[in-house]
């Protein structure tokens, strides 16, 4: 059955402007991006294949030009399309992030920073320099390793903090093995990155491990 034969309330562009896009499943908004279907499948349907294939939006996301223009019905297009509505999302939460205090917009930093590493297959370390009034100066990825592992180096941090006239920092890594919880070198890491900084009168304000869909605050742990 055709989207257009549906409930008007039943139909995601329509639910969408009655009940706001909160209201909608994952395959509704993947539905009202595509716009149509292909013979035999609705839009709705279509998604919903597509969240079948790459398991969910986020490793939709990260798929290569290639695995999602293979795709019956998908394309170059709808791929550069995908690509840009990701990239207008991260930049709009780096905007909310950089707006005003920073640790009174934790919900932008954890989405900024998911949005940033959570697709990434090697893993890789971002440090965001805060001035003393916890606004956002910058944000920059400053290692990348292999699969499991990276190397950081605190003297490096201490440069780029001292570069930016930092007052505190906000680190992040991701876990590509898909598990949030922090490693024995990860707590010795971001300990030995506090005692480096601390030397240059710079805070370290919280760690994040961002791991899929999981986001973990060393902060909120209470392991700084």
């Amino acid at each position: 059955m055709a989207i257009t034969d549906w409930a008007e309330g039943e139909r995601p562009r329509e639910k969408l402007l009655q009940r706001g896009a909160a209201a909608l499943s994952d395959a509704e908004l993947l539905a009202i991006f595509l716009r149509t279907g292909v013979v035999g499948m609705s839009a709705v349907d279509l998604a919903r294949d597509l969240l079948v294939r790459f398991g969910s939006l986020t490793r939709m996301f990260a798929a290569s030009e290639k695995d999602f223009c293979d795709i019956h019905g998908m394309g170059r297009a709808k791929f550069v399309q995908l690509q840009a509505v990701v990239e207008m999302s991260r930049r709009a939460l780096r905007e909310e992030m950089q707006s005003g205090d920073v640790l009174n917009s934790p919900r932008a930093v954890r989405e900024y920073l998911q949005l940033l590493l959570r697709s990434r297959q090697q893993e890789v370390f971002v440090a965001i320099f805060v001035d003393a009034q916890h606004r956002v100066i910058c944000a920059e990825e400053l290692f990348q390793g292999t699969l499991t592992q990276t190397s950081v180096y605190p003297r490096e941090v201490v440069k780029r903090a001292l570069h930016h006239n930092a007052a505190a920092l906000i680190f992040a890594h991701n876990h590509p093995s898909g598990v949030a919880e922090p490693s024995q070198s990860d707590q010795l890491l971001t300990d030995a990155l506090m005692q480096a900084l601390r030397l240059v009168d710079v805070r370290v304000l919280d760690h994040f491990i961002v791991a899929g869909a999981a986001c973990l605050s060393f902060a909120e742990k209470g392991m700084l």
